[in-house]
């Protein structure tokens, strides 16, 4: 039997014809199939456009928050996020917002429908922030990454939104800033009463500063601006960094550096990745560092393992790797502890003294405190700024404030009480 014949007698028996036909259905439906994978990843590759958001970047919350109240109202499968907002009354409110659940979700922003996948990891955590990993991927038709763009910074908009009129401050959770309580509305520079001249050379020079980014670039100079406040405690050194902070709409960001575990691979690390329009405080640096000249004390300051060391500090402030576009202020009750390398031009630009109240101080604390006392308001302010100054007592806005407290609703008791004020406090 020739190959021919043979070949025939098979395409007459009917089971291999019904097997073959089988078998071509099969082999063309997986070709089409392959087919259509490959077709849709092509599509997918050139005519849709996708973005992953990971937990762990700063616009994830942003974008959550951003979906539910602008993109996908209609969703129906939800997860709920509770917090408390402080009011300006001081009164915790508990609140309760709505963001999309894990799964998939559609909405349409100017026309375009974008398709929303959140996930989440159950066997992955993040280091960092001790929940499952999570993302949430956008898909839209189209090459244009605009709409993400768009997307993105309306989300931000949004979220600046919620806290306009807020101070916000961080504090330091591993490698990493964290927002420290509620945020606080912003406080009037004019509410810390300070020497004449002083709140206003301050502000200036950050205005300054803050306006002029190209002339340091262009002249090489690194582009950070140093502060140390120094004086009495009680006289408003931190209360003023806390009005300039939102007199410049900035958040602070709050570091201790006595903290244990701090290093100066950590410290550098914080001082590179601090939240944007921030300013840095390092409050009551003499408590952390001395004068290197006072061995024993030196020796009482590095005892303990992990801690800042004196030079690591200096390299922060100044060294190659250092962070730039920043504002720093320092604090300290005692100038003369701190190392003269620490308060060099350089690592500290600007040094102003907050010390005792002044009889101008004194008056001008009076006039605001009692404000609505009546038409008497201003003789009785001159009146008791100076019996207070007859004293010859040094007096800090806080002891003066602590006393007003207690004479709240009296002014005429204020003036006859003055020599208690060092009594109460």
């Amino acid at each position: 039997m020739t190959i021919i014949d043979y070949v025939q007698t098979l395409s007459d028996n009917p089971y291999f014809g019904a097997g073959f036909g089988l078998f071509g259905l099969g082999a063309g439906a997986a070709l089409l199939r392959k087919g259509m994978q490959i077709g849709m990843i092509m599509f997918r590759r050139h005519y849709m456009i996708t973005l992953e958001v990971p937990c762990r970047d700063k616009s994830y919350q942003w974008l959550l928050q951003w979906i539910t109240h602008k993109g996908a109202k209609e969703t129906q499968h939800l997860s709920v996020e509770t917090s408390f907002e402080q009011k300006e009354t001081g009164h915790i409110k508990t609140r309760y917002d709505f963001i999309p659940s894990i799964g998939t979700h559609f909405f349409s922003y100017k026309g375009n429908w974008v398709r929303v996948e959140r996930t989440r990891e159950q066997q992955t955590l993040d280091i960092q922030m001790g929940i499952p990993f999570e993302t949430v991927q956008l898909t839209a038709f189209g090459r244009d990454k605009t709409i993400y763009f768009n997307i993105l910074e309306e989300a931000r908009q949004m979220a600046l939104k919620k806290h306009e009129g807020k101070t916000i401050m961080y504090t330091a959770l591993g490698s990493e800033w964290r927002q420290f309580g509620h945020p606080k509305k912003k406080r009037p520079v004019e509410s810390v009463v300070l020497e004449t001249g002083v709140a206003e050379r301050i502000i200036n020079d950050c205005d300054e500063f803050i306006k002029n980014s190209s002339w340091y670039g262009d002249r090489g100079i690194p582009y950070r601006r140093g502060y140390l406040l120094y004086g009495p405690p009680g006289c408003g050194k931190s209360s003023f960094i806390t009005a300039l902070a939102g007199e410049l709409d900035r958040g602070i960001c709050v570091l201790n550096l006595s903290e244990r575990g701090l290093t100066d691979d950590r410290l550098n690390h914080l001082l590179a990745v601090a939240p944007q329009q921030t300013i840095i405080l390092l409050e009551d640096i003499d408590a952390a560092f001395v004068n290197r000249e006072d061995s024993r004390a030196v020796k009482a300051a590095y005892d303990g393992l992990n801690r800042v060391t004196f030079s690591g500090l200096l390299n922060c402030l100044d060294g190659v790797a250092s962070a730039e576009a920043r504002i720093m202020f320092m604090t300290t009750n005692y100038l003369e502890r701190l190392d003269p390398a620490l308060v060099r031009p350089g690592r500290v630009d600007v040094k102003e003294y907050i010390g005792w109240c002044t009889i101008k101080q004194v008056e001008q604390m009076f006039l605001r405190f009692y404000q609505s006392s009546g038409n008497k308001t201003e003789e009785f302010a001159k009146q008791f700024a100076e019996n207070v100054m007859l004293q010859k007592k040094n007096v800090s806005p806080a002891q003066i404030q602590g006393f007003f407290m207690f004479y709240k609703n009296k002014p005429d008791e204020v003036l006859n009480n003055v020599s208690h004020i060092w009594d109460l406090t």
